[in-house]
């Protein structure tokens, strides 16, 4: 029986291990979640400087919690190493992890709070000393991998066009919105279409308000392929949270999100003779996604085969952060 690799958690926090008791959400939901869901992890300790938080995870993991993360790597010796703590300290936490042998860290998005950071962890694993998961969720996503093999396979057509929407409440500003779930949005286009966003203009709201609208403008660039235009619309002052993709194709759409799953097909027009109209042809994703599980399993792959590149590398969350920075700054 192959022994169980051993993982531990920096940042004891929401994503880490809280958000487990979300009665609504699929599970697991959080790293803590997918370690011990997952039959070849085990989770051997957590670290944060609060209390309070060391104190919630010990007694729901059963596990040894460290005020200090240097202490823990080094008592534990961790093969995975994950980093739910705040984007500025991400850089820190996997130069640390590479310094105490960790095989693989799976950092939480975004990779980290400027260009310059997210550069240094890209070089890093560059380097062979460490391999880094962006804990980009939705690439781990069945209803997602389902939508790339219809996208790649131009099942509906030739990509002719991408529109993206994220609202995520009242208060946040345009410029929070954006660098925090707009990174998921970000990575899912660039995921969906195997391209790279460039940036082409922006206009309405300024990205420092609460409230309005502001698009993106631009084209996603795919090797051996014609670029496709996209707009980004990303709105503040909203009630409600809206995550959804728009995908226009030459012979239909699919539409994807927070509770979306469309694909929509060209077929003669019911209202207008020698028309063509879009009929949807299916609604619904069945069953769970597996984003947190298939994430872990990718983990475990890391560990036991050197030479494999993750599914979401250091490498996709520096595109992200390119792409975010270069949009912010015109």
């Amino acid at each position: 029986m192959n022994t169980k690799i051993p993982a531990a958690i920096v940042g004891l926090g929401r994503i880490a291990s809280l958000l487990e008791d979300d009665a609504l959400r699929e599970k697991p939901c959080t790293h803590a979640g997918a370690i011990t869901t997952n039959g070849d992890l085990a989770l051997v300790a957590g670290a944060d400087t609060d209390a309070v938080r060391r104190n919630l995870f010990s007694e729901k993991w059963n596990v040894p919690v460290y005020h200090d993360a240097a202490l823990m790597l080094n008592e534990t010796r961790p093969a995975v190493l994950h980093i739910a703590t705040h984007p500025d300290s991400h850089l820190h936490y996997c130069e640390l992890a590479a310094a105490y042998g960790v095989s693989v860290v799976v950092c939480e998005k975004p990779l980290a709070d400027t260009l310059h950071r997210a550069r240094k962890i890209a070089a890093l694993e560059k380097s062979g000393r460490l391999r880094v998961i962006t804990n980009h969720e939705r690439r781990y996503a069945a209803d997602y991998r389902e939508a790339e093999a219809l996208l790649r396979g131009e099942t509906l057509g030739p990509l002719l066009g991408v529109r993206a929407v994220l609202y995520m409440g009242i208060s946040q500003r345009l410029r929070d919105v954006l660098w925090h779930d707009g990174t998921h949005l970000v990575d899912a286009m660039m995921f969906l279409t195997g391209g790279t966003p460039r940036h082409g203009r922006r206009w309405g709201s300024r990205l420092a308000a609460r409230t309005g609208t502001a698009w993106l403008g631009g084209r996603i660039e795919r090797a051996g392929a014609e670029p496709v235009p996209f707009v980004i619309e990303a709105g503040a002052g909203r009630d409600h949270l809206v995550f959804e993709l728009e995908f226009s194709s030459a012979r239909g759409r699919l539409r994807i999100g927070n509770g979306i799953f469309e694909v929509w097909e060209s077929a003669p027009s019911p209202y207008a003779e020698k028309f063509r109209s879009l009929t949807k042809i299916r609604e619904g994703f069945p069953g769970p996604t597996g984003y947190f599980s298939n994430m872990a399993a990718d983990a475990v792959s890391c560990v036991r085969e050197s030479a494999l590149r993750p599914r979401s590398s250091a490498r996709d969350g520096l595109n992200v952060i390119e792409y975010l920075h270069a949009a912010a700054g015109n």
